[in-house]
């Protein structure tokens, strides 16, 4: 045979599945892939359930304390709110509540909605405020409402800052009014530089509109701390912009309901065991 005459020689067959590295068991991985995502995802549906639970009781406090028809919109900011229930604080509480009745039957004038930005927000020693370290909050007093406060047909004006009445007089004839909204101390609202803008109003009928217009509205219906900084018009009503430090919410003013208050506010921010998250 030629030496390099392969022709008749014979080799092993060839098997391509002899070089494949053995094959490993991937269950330990798999199992510790899954322990690790449970040690991730229990602490978080925890705190989801805490979150949904303090949120939801924060509601009820704040529904029975502002007597409003329905429980307000509540979310609680920032994660973990877990820690934020163990160290007796909340940080930031959003409120958006609706239809709140008026407190003061001589001068009704309800809050159609109020939005609340609180800050570190938490029960007092005794357990009957819940106090927040600063708010701002922004309060949305309807026309309809104004009207009723006013004895007038109050709508939106030509500028930002001002309202316009309408006045159907004993002869039947309209005249249009019209006035600058603006703030005074004690969170009021000052109605000035009433003007006749269609239509003629007799002298008498001026004197009687400008002592309307002369008489102040006072909000009485939101929680104290909060004061009134500015008022402008929107096209539902007057938008009254207010802020405030040491803010408190008061379940009631009864004093003879001290106890359901005392209960009521234990529900409403995070305590020592009142929601058994300690």
């Amino acid at each position: 045979m030629h030496p390099y005459d392969y022709a008749d020689a014979t080799f092993p067959a060839y098997e391509p599945g002899d070089a494949r590295p053995p094959r490993r068991n991937r269950r330990p991985v798999v199992i510790a892939v899954g322990s690790l995502l449970a040690l991730l995802l229990v602490p978080v549906a925890l705190d989801r359930f805490a979150t949904a639970r303090v949120e939801s009781r924060t509601a009820e406090a704040f529904q029975e304390g502002m007597r409003t028809p329905s429980a307000p919109e509540v979310h609680v900011r920032g994660f973990p709110v877990l820690t934020q229930l163990a160290a007796g604080t909340l940080r930031h509480v959003d409120i958006t509540a609706h239809d709140i009745p008026a407190s003061d039957t001589t001068g009704p004038l309800p809050v159609s909605e109020l939005s609340l930005r609180l800050a570190e927000l938490r029960k007092s020693d005794d357990d009957t405020e819940a106090l927040a370290r600063s708010a701002e909050a922004t309060a949305l007093l309807s026309y309809p409402d104004m009207s009723d406060a006013l004895g007038l047909e109050i709508s939106r004006g030509s500028r930002p800052d001002q309202v316009r009445a309408s006045v159907l007089l004993p002869t039947g004839d309209d005249v249009t009014v019209a006035a600058t909204v603006s703030v005074l101390s004690g969170n009021r609202i000052a109605f000035k530089d009433f003007q006749v803008t269609g239509g003629l109003l007799p002298e008498v009928g001026r004197v009687a509109l400008g002592e309307v217009f002369e008489r102040p509205v006072r909000l009485r219906n939101i929680p104290q701390g909060l004061r009134l900084r500015s008022v402008t018009t929107t096209e539902s009503g007057l938008s009254a912009r207010l802020s405030g430090e040491s803010v408190t919410f008061r379940s009631s003013d009864d004093g003879s309901r001290n106890d359901e208050v005392r209960d009521s506010v234990r529900d409403w921010v995070p305590g020592d065991s009142s929601y058994g998250y300690a």
